[in-house]
C-alpha cells in the first residue's frame, strides 16, 4: 500500500471516477441505515430473484474494475513493464484487498474458528486477479471466450449437477448447487445473517469474473481510436443489446444478485454500460465536469472510503452504554433515536441517517484530495 503525493494526474479518466465514487456513494447509502426496520424497498436487496436499485451497486463496482484495469496496464505497458512485474503488481494489489475485507469481517474481534472468508471486497480482490491474468495471458477475442465460458459453464452447473436431496436445477435459497458447495467448502465461515450459504460465495464467483470481463471490454473500446460521440453510441448500443439479453436469459436463469447468475451478470454489465456511457458523454465528451466534482473526489480513494465506513459503522455498533433503562445503548442507536428520530418519522429518519453517514465519508475524502493524498494498494 502506497500514498501518491498528487491524486489529480493527468490523464485520469474524469467521467469513471465519477462513475465509481458514486457507485461507492450509492453502496455506502444502503449498507448504513438509521435501522434496517424502516428501510425504502429500493434500497435493500431484492429478496430473491428479481433485482432493486441497491442490486445494482455490486456489479458495477466490478464493471469498473475492469475498465481500470484496462486502462491502467495500459499505460503500464507503455512504460515499459512485462508481463511478470504487472501480474506481481496484480497479485499483491488483490492479496491487500483481500486482507482488508478480513479485516472488516472480524474488526474487532478475530475468531479464526467463525471468520467470514468470503465478502465484497474478496470477491472484488480474487475477481480482479483471475480477469489481471487473463488479460496478461490473452487477448480481445481469448477475454471474450474466457467471459462466455464462465457465463456458460456456471450456467450448466447450476441447471444440470444434481445436489444431495435436491436434485438438479433448483434455484432456491436452499438446495442449489451453489450454496451446496459453499455448506461444504465454507461450513462455519459464512455469512452470519444466512449460515448455509454466502452470497459472495465460491460458484458466484465464476460470473462475477465475467462481469470485471465486461469492464474489460469497456477499456478496449475507450482505448480506441474512435472520437468520444462514437465510444458512447457504442457503449449505449452494447447497453441496450446486453440488457435485453439478460431480460430474455431471465426466463430460464432468473436475475438474481445472491446467486449471480449468468442473465444477472449480462443484464448488469448492460445497465454499466449504459450509465457509465451517459457519464462519458456529457463529462469527457462534452466537457460538463463541475456537476459531477463531488462524486469525482469520492472516486479517488474509494476502496479506502469504503473501509473507513465500515469500520465506522462497525465502531459505532461496538461503543455501548448503559441506558436509563438499564439496558444496553449503543452509540448507532442513540444518534437514530435522538437526532434523527426527532427530525423525521422512522423510515425517512433511517435514510437522514445514511445519508448523514455518506456525507460524513465525503468530507474524509475531499480532506484526503485537498491533501492530494492518492492511496494505491
Amino acid at each position: 500500500m502506497s500514498v501518491t503525493p498528487d491524486a489529480t494526474q493527468p490523464g485520469r479518466l474524469e467521467s469513471l471516477d465519477v462513475f465509481r465514487g458514486a457507485t461507492i456513494a450509492a453502496m455506502i447509502l444502503v449498507n448504513n441505515p438509521g435501522t434496517w426496520d424502516a428501510v425504502y424497498a429500493p434500497l435493500l436487496h431484492a429478496d430473491w430473484h428479481g433485482w432493486t436499485f441497491t442490486d445494482l451497486i455490486f456489479p458495477f463496482f466490478l464493471w469498473i474494475s475492469g475498465v481500470a484495469l484496462t486502462l491502467s496496464f495500459a499505460k503500464r505497458v507503455g512504460r515499459g513493464d512485462g508481463r511478470r512485474r504487472l501480474f506481481l503488481h496484480t497479485l499483491r494489489r488483490a492479496a491487500c484487498i483481500f486482507g482488508l475485507g478480513l479485516l472488516l469481517n472480524g474488526f474487532p474481534y478475530y475468531d479464526l474458528a467463525t471468520l467470514r472468508i468470503p465478502g465484497v471486497l474478496q470477491r472484488i480482490a480474487v475477481c480482479y486477479l483471475i480477469a489481471g491474468a487473463l488479460f496478461l495471458l490473452t487477448g480481445l477475442r481469448g477475454q471474450v471466450a474466457a467471459m462466455v465460458a464462465l457465463l456458460g459453464v456456471y450456467w450448466a452447473l447450476m441447471k444440470t449437477i444434481p445436489v444431495p436431496g435436491y436434485g438438479a436445477g433448483v434455484l432456491d435459497k436452499q438446495g442449489n448447487f451453489a450454496q451446496w458447495i459453499d455448506s461444504l467448502a465454507l461450513s462455519g465461515h459464512m455469512w452470519s445473517h444466512t449460515r448455509t450459504w454466502d452470497p459472495e460465495g465460491i460458484v458466484s464467483t465464476l460470473p462475477a469474473i465475467a462481469t470485471v470481463l465486461f469492464g474489460v471490454l469497456c477499456g478496449h473500446l475507450l482505448r480506441s481510436a474512435l472520437s468520444a460521440a462514437e465510444k458512447a453510441t457504442w457503449m449505449f448500443t452494447a447497453g441496450t443489446a446486453l440488457i435485453f439479453a439478460g431480460l430474455l436469459m431471465d426466463a430460464w436463469l432468473p436475475i438474481n444478485k445472491n446467486l449471480w447468475t449468468s442473465s444477472f451478470a449480462v443484464f448488469m454489465a448492460g445497465m454499466a454500460f449504459m450509465i457509465f456511457g451517459l457519464c462519458y458523454w456529457l463529462i469527457d465528451g462534452r466537457g460538463y465536469r463541475r456537476w459531477a466534482k463531488p462524486f469525482a473526489i469520492y472516486g479517488m480513494n474509494a476502496i479506502t472510503v469504503y473501509v473507513m465506513s465500515g469500520l465506522l459503522a462497525r465502531g459505532m455498533t461496538l461503543i455501548q452504554w448503559t441506558g436509563a433503562s438499564g439496558k444496553p445503548v449503543s452509540l448507532h442507536a442513540w444518534v437514530f433515536d435522538e437526532v434523527f428520530l426527532k427530525l423525521a418519522n422512522p423510515i425517512n429518519a433511517s435514510l437522514l441517517f445514511a445519508i448523514a453517514h455518506v456525507l460524513v465519508l465525503y468530507l474524509v475524502a475531499l480532506l484526503m484530495w485537498r491533501k492530494k493524498w492518492l492511496i494505491r494498494l
